[in-house]
């Protein structure tokens, strides 16, 4: 029985599509260390049972081998040839604290494509890794996502978090709408990320003319924008606002600020001493509420930095469907505005709930011919930046574009694997008494079934010597 939130133990529907859809024999080589302590054998055994699972649902069409890199040089080698690093990791013996290294990593090969997993981390989710590089070496035509360019939108470099789990399953092109040779209607899906210039009235033509032939679009994009060096925020133009606003969709001009925010570090002095404490700072929210809606399938905790609110007022043809909401203790606050990050922040300047702050749209968009938009007014949601300023981004962040993606352009099934898995689950945010239940059930139940079986086991006992004791038992 598999009680997990996410069925973290159970195949999904996807990963059984894709062992059936097999047309070629696909080999896993696991390059896996042995004698390791418990935690980190733990690994090896899990992805072995799941090695098991998927030759049998593939018919003997996936087979797998593992080897112990320690065990010969040649085979570590031939492990490190194949782009699988050891890491290295602390155990004991003999009452010693040593070093060892250690292989956690796979091949996975069909005919002459292949793909690597370099490193299975303790806990995270397996099956993604395996169907994912399954699907990559098997599909024979990925669908094409063009990033929009020309706008001051952000680089392809600079998101490389989601550019890494975008190219799994799509190719991915810059494209401009000045260029009169770049064809937009070759792309399915075109993704508008962070522009900070404004469009022509000929571009937003171009875009009406690519919702208008049923091709989709994603949109993340600022209308308020927050420089914390200068502790201000102001609006940004860039004539989208306008466009959507046409298409029924009115980005609000504000800030949201939500009780269940980030933390922000804020220098304080304590006596003669300077000392960095963390602060919540409702200007960057944690979503995690999300309506149901596939994009947002699994998902646990968005990080959103200076969004704004969103509303439709377009006419039913079109179905608007919010996917991404504000916490029950949330507020809006006009542009131009100054952070106070020292400010006391009471239950009254969140007097609002449930704010939408990203949606999905199908239908008539522009004429006649249905077609998919996805609105998110939070640009910088899968920007890392480049250089000293790259950041790593909250695993949910990429996970909701890439998934908006899939269901845009072409839904390759993988939607539910990218977020199985756990991926924030804090219990400090829990009310007091749900924690107490928590703990009273994880106290009582395996008591409880204790005592149940130790009664099971007295009545069957009992009706035996009964039985026993009946006349001509034998």
């Amino acid at each position: 029985l598999d009680f997990t939130a996410d069925d973290r133990y159970t195949l999904s529907d996807a990963t059984k599509n894709i062992l059936e859809d097999l047309v070629e024999p696909v080999t896993v080589t696991a390059y896996f260390s042995e004698d390791l302590p418990p935690d980190i054998a733990k690994v090896r055994s899990d992805f072995k049972d799941l090695l098991v699972e998927y030759s049998q649902l593939s018919h003997g069409m996936l087979v797998y081998e593992f080897i112990n890199p320690n065990e010969k040089e040649e085979y570590e080698q031939k492990a490190m040839k194949q782009g699988i690093q050891p890491v290295l990791i602390n155990t004991r013996e003999k009452d010693q604290s040593v070093q060892k290294k250690a292989y956690l990593g796979a091949v996975i090969q069909m005919n002459e494509s292949k793909d690597i997993i370099p490193f299975l981390q303790p806990g995270t989710a397996m099956e993604y890794s395996l169907s994912s590089s399954i699907k990559k070496i098997s599909v024979i035509d990925k669908p094409v996502v063009g990033f929009l360019q020309g706008h001051g939108e952000a680089a392809l470099s600079d998101c490389n978090q989601m550019l890494t789990s975008l190219q799994v399953m799509h190719n991915v092109e810059d494209v401009y709408l000045s260029d009169t040779t770049n064809n937009l209607l070759k792309y399915s899906t075109v993704a508008i990320v962070s522009p900070k210039d404004s469009f022509s009235v000929f571009e937003f033509q171009q875009l009406d003319e690519f919702l208008s032939k049923g091709k989709n679009l994603l949109i993340t994009f600022n209308r308020v924008d927050g420089d914390l060096t200068n502790a201000s925020g102001s609006s940004l133009n860039t004539g989208l606002e306008t466009w959507l606003k046409q298409k029924g969709i009115s980005v609000d001009e504000n800030f949201v600020i939500d009780a269940n925010c980030a933390n922000v570090t804020v220098p304080q002095r304590f006596g003669n001493m300077m000392l960095n404490t963390q602060v919540g700072f409702p200007y960057i929210p944690v979503i995690n509420t999300f309506p149901d809606h596939p994009i947002t399938k699994g998902l646990e905790a968005v990080l959103a930095k200076f969004i704004s609110s969103l509303s439709y007022t377009g006419d039913s043809t079109v179905r608007f469907t919010p996917i991404l909401e504000s916490s029950k203790k949330s507020g809006t606050l006009s542009s131009p505005l100054f952070f106070d990050v020292r400010n006391k922040w009471i239950e009254t300047d969140f007097p609002m709930s449930n704010l939408t702050l990203g949606a999905a749209l199908e239908g008539p968009i522009v004429g006649t011919i249905p077609s998919k938009m996805v609105v998110i007014p939070d640009g910088d949601l899968v920007v890392n930046g480049s250089g000293k300023e790259m950041m790593q981004l909250q695993p949910d962040n990429i996970s909701l574009f890439v998934n908006a993606v899939d269901w845009l352009s072409d839904d390759t099934g993988l939607i539910e694997l990218r977020t199985k898995g756990i991926t924030s689950r804090p219990i400090d945010q829990l009310e007091d008494s749900t924690k107490l239940i928590l703990k009273l059930v994880n106290l009582l139940i395996p008591v409880l079934l204790i005592i149940v079986y130790g009664i099971f086991r007295m009545i069957r006992n009992r009706n035996r010597r009964i039985k026993r004791m009946e006349e001509g038992h034998v």
